[in-house]
């Protein structure tokens, strides 16, 4: 785990030099308490290999202890604003994994409002998939 993190660092440690690729992206969530915690409680970045594919990490809550859990994403961009997204837990990954679809309105700039709907692939243990409409913000610098 600790050559996965230090690899990770130093990826995104070269990868910030170029940092026109670069991403923030935020999902409101109305079941937290009226703090900014609504807003930052899904942050995460990434880096946009191209003009289509774009990856990094996503804070997902915290485990017992208190730390912060991180979940790998990526989008895939589609036509017309439409994008094509994925997120998964580092372990465990297929059996956890969640695809979503949404649209990004241009609010200002590089600042980015996105409705999006996503689905987990698996089953839970009542062989019901329960999918979530969310709204998201992201910046791309």
């Amino acid at each position: 785990m600790k050559k996965f993190i230090l690899t990770s660092a130093i990826a995104f440690a070269t990868l910030f030099a170029s940092a026109q690729n670069f991403m923030v992206v935020t999902t409101y969530d109305g079941d937290q308490e009226e703090t900014m915690d609504m807003l930052t409680q899904n942050l995460g970045f990434g880096y946009a290999i191209n003009g289509t594919w774009t990856v990094g990490l996503i804070q997902n809550g915290e485990d017992v202890d208190g730390e912060t859990i991180y979940d790998m994403w990526g989008r895939y961009n589609l036509k017309n604003n439409m994008y094509v997204s994925l997120q998964a837990p580092k372990e465990e990954m297929m059996d956890n994994l969640t695809v979503g679809i949404g649209y990004s309105f241009n609010v200002w700039k590089g600042l980015n409002v996105e409705p999006n709907y996503s689905m987990g692939l698996k089953e839970d243990e009542n062989e019901e998939r329960e999918g979530t409409f969310n709204l998201g913000l992201s910046y791309r610098f």
